[in-house]
C-alpha cells in the first residue's frame, strides 16, 4: 500500500512490524489465542477484543484496557461515511470507539448504532456533547444559572445520544470541547453526571478540550471527578483547534510530562487528539509542513520507516499519553495508524 509523502508499506512489512512489536513488548500485546470475545475481568482490569495486532493500556481509574489507537467516529461517520472501516478496525483489535452528539457530528451516532449492537460486549463506547452555557470565554467566571443551564443541556444531549445509539448505556460520556476551568469545576455539572450514572445511563465522566487544555486539565485534576481527559496535544506541545496552531508559548510535550503524570496519578486516563492536524496540508486545516516535528524524534523513530503522521502518533504515545484518538476516513489511514499504535514502544525501549 502506498502511504503519504512517498512512503510505501507492503502487507508483508505490515506483518513484520506487528511481529516485531509482539517480541519487543509482550506485556502490551495480547496473543490472538487469548483474545477476548466477551467482557472479562482479571485483577479488576476490563478486557475486550484484544488481538495480537494492537497494543493496550489501562485507561486511568476506569481499569479498561484500551487499544492504544482509539477509533474517532465523529467526523469519520458523520453523514453515514466510512462505516465500512468499523469491522476492519475491530478485526485489528481496536476496542475503543469515540463518538459525538448529533448536534456536533450529523448522523454519526446513528451510523454507529448497528455496529455497536453487533459488538456491544466486546467494545468500549464513549460519546460526548457540548455544554450550552452562554457565551463564555476561557477565563470567565461562571454563574450558578449558567452552570445549571450547562448541566441541563448535557443531560438532554446524553439522552439524545442514547436514543441515537439505540442503547440504554454508554461506558463514558464527556463534556465536549470545554475550555473554561470554572465550568468543569461546577458542582451542578458534576451532579448531572452523578444523576445519569445513578440512573444507569453512563459509567464514567470525561472531558475533551483543545483550547486552554493545560488549565482545563489542571482543574480536572483538582476536582477529582473526571475519569478521562481527551486533549489536543502534539510533540511540540498544546494544540489550539480554534487557531489551527500550536498554543502560543507552549512548552514542548517532553516538558509537559509532569502535568500529564499528575493527571495519571490522579486516576485520569489521557487520550491524545489533534496530534497530527498541524502537519496536514493547508487544504485540511494544517500548516502543510509534515516534517515540523522531526526535531523531537530519536534516531530509532526517524529510521523506522513510519511516515510523519505515524511518527507523531508514536511519539505522543511514548511521552505521557495513554492512547491516541484518530478520525480515520479510509483503509490506508486506518492501517497506518494501527501500525503506529501497535509498534510505538519499540522505538523507546
Amino acid at each position: 500500500m502506498k502511504q503519504k509523502n512517498g512512503y510505501k508499506l507492503s502487507r508483508r512489512q505490515f506483518n513484520k512490524l506487528i511481529a516485531a512489536a509482539a517480541i519487543a513488548g509482550p506485556s502490551l500485546l495480547k496473543s490472538s489465542a487469548s483474545a477476548s470475545k466477551t467482557v472479562t475481568k482479571t485483577d479488576e482490569l476490563i478486557h475486550r477484543n484484544e488481538q495480537a495486532t494492537m497494543a493496550y493500556c489501562k485507561l486511568g481509574r476506569t481499569n479498561f484496557m484500551s487499544s492504544r489507537l482509539v477509533f474517532g467516529c465523529g467526523a469519520t461517520l458523520a453523514g453515514g461515511k466510512a462505516v465500512r472501516l468499523l469491522e476492519r478496525a475491530f478485526e485489528a483489535g481496536i476496542n475503543h470507539f469515540d463518538n459525538g452528539s448529533n448536534v456536533a457530528y450529523r448522523e454519526s451516532e446513528r451510523s454507529f448504532a448497528p455496529f455497536m449492537k453487533k459488538h456491544r460486549q466486546d467494545i468500549w463506547v464513549a460519546s460526548k456533547a457540548p455544554l450550552e452555557a452562554g457565551d463564555l470565554d476561557p477565563h470567565d467566571s461562571v454563574t450558578v444559572q449558567q452552570a445549571k443551564r450547562a448541566a441541563k443541556s448535557w443531560t438532554e444531549l446524553l439522552d439524545a445520544s442514547l436514543k441515537d445509539l439505540k442503547t440504554e448505556y454508554v461506558d463514558a460520556y464527556y463534556l465536549m470541547a470545554v475550555n473554561n476551568p470554572k465550568l468543569i469545576s461546577s458542582e451542578e455539572v458534576y451532579n448531572a453526571f452523578l444523576a445519569a450514572k445513578s440512573a444507569g445511563k453512563v459509567g464514567h465522566f470525561g472531558l475533551s478540550t483543545h483550547k486552554n487544555a493545560g488549565k482545563v486539565l489542571e482543574a480536572a485534576i483538582e476536582t477529582g471527578w473526571y475519569d478521562i481527559a481527551m486533549i489536543g496535544i502534539t510533540p511540540a506541545g498544546w494544540y489550539d483547534w480554534d487557531s489551527r496552531n500550536l498554543v502560543k508559548g507552549t512548552s514542548v510535550l517532553s516538558k509537559l510530562k509532569p502535568i500529564l503524570k499528575k493527571a495519571r496519578d490522579a486516576g485520569i486516563g489521557l487520550i491524545a487528539m489533534k496530534s497530527v492536524r498541524f502537519l496536514a496540508p493547508l487544504s485540511s486545516a494544517g500548516k502543510g509542513n509534515p516534517s515540523a516535528f522531526d526535531k523531537f524524534y530519536n534516531a530509532a523513530l526517524m529510521k523506522s520507516g513510519l511516515n510523519p503522521f505515524q511518527r507523531s502518533y508514536a511519539y505522543v504515545l511514548e511521552h505521557g499519553m495513554d492512547v491516541v484518538n484518530s478520525d480515520m476516513q479510509n483503509f490506508k489511514h486506518l492501517e497506518e495508524n494501527i501500525i503506529a499504535a501497535a509498534t510505538s514502544h519499540i522505538y523507546y525501549v
